[in-house]
Parts: C-alpha cells; structure tokens; sequence
C-alpha cells in the first residue's frame, strides 16, 4: 500500500495533546480494505509515513470510521508547520 494527499493539519487539545491530519475519506475504504491484514491493538495500521524532507514511523489511528495520521513535535519542527496549515502526507504500510 503506498497513498499520498493533502491535508489540514489540526490539534488535539485532550490529556496528551497530538497535531493530526485526517485522510481524506476517499482513501480510508482502502485502508479498511488491509486493515484486518495489518492493524494491532483497536485497529491501528502501522505505517511509514513522510512529510516534506522528514520520514517517520507511525501508525493510523482509527477515529469516526476514517483515520488519522499522528504528526510528531519533530517532524511539525524540522517542516516548521503549524495548526491550519495545509501539508501533503505520504503513507506506505511497514510491510512493504
């Protein structure tokens, strides 16, 4: 599986604070499709994913029967991205 789109970035202001963004719903019938292939714990898929010049491992949380892409400090600083700002996300699954 490899995807690729843009999204807002958005943050979660709950007891452990995260920025996200949200794949778009388009994509996130494929990612059902391999989810029971992959995912571990309550359905997360683990992925690699990259932004800009930065790559990390993550993995997609499930949340309102799409998925969203947890954006580490380090990558929002290496990038210098900010809550609102629009960035393009590309995801492979780690078994690839």
């Amino acid at each position: 599986m490899k995807m690729q789109f843009t999204a807002e970035v958005w943050h979660w202001r709950g007891p452990s604070p995260y920025h996200f963004v949200t794949v778009p719903e388009r994509l996130c019938a494929e990612l059902a499709d391999i989810a029971g292939e992959i995912s571990y714990g309550w359905g997360m898929i683990p992925v690699h994913a990259s932004l800009g010049g930065t790559a990390w491992t993550t993995s997609l949380f499930p949340k309102n029967g799409g998925y969203i892409v947890p954006i580490k400090d380090k990558v929002r600083n290496a990038e210098d991205i900010d809550v609102g700002d629009v960035v393009t996300i590309v995801l492979t699954d780690r078994a690839s």
